[in-house]
């Protein structure tokens, strides 16, 4: 997978300033780490299914994901963070 720019949605800042100073502080290392290697095995990246087709899942920790979407010329838009719930909310 080819990382270019990463964009951030409203929705994902908006969640982003909810989260905790820890898990903020993960969620910065793994977008560094993404952009190094979107490959890493710590990700833990896999597409998603169903009704959320389309969309990928980036692990902070065994809690929180963050959500994302490919876009042309490997762009990534940022479209949510949040517990494994998130899922519920998109």
């Amino acid at each position: 997978m080819i990382v270019g720019q990463i964009h951030f949605s409203k929705k994902y800042t908006k969640e982003l300033k909810k989260v905790s100073e820890p898990i903020l502080q993960l969620a910065v290392n793994k977008e560094k780490l993404f952009r190094e290697n979107p490959l890493h095995p710590s990700l833990r990246l896999h597409p998603l299914k169903g009704e959320h087709e389309g969309l990928w899942s980036i692990s902070i920790n065994r809690n929180y994901r963050i959500i994302f979407q490919r876009m042309e010329g490997g762009d990534i838009l940022f479209v949510s963070i949040g517990k494994h719930d998130i899922y519920r909310c998109l």
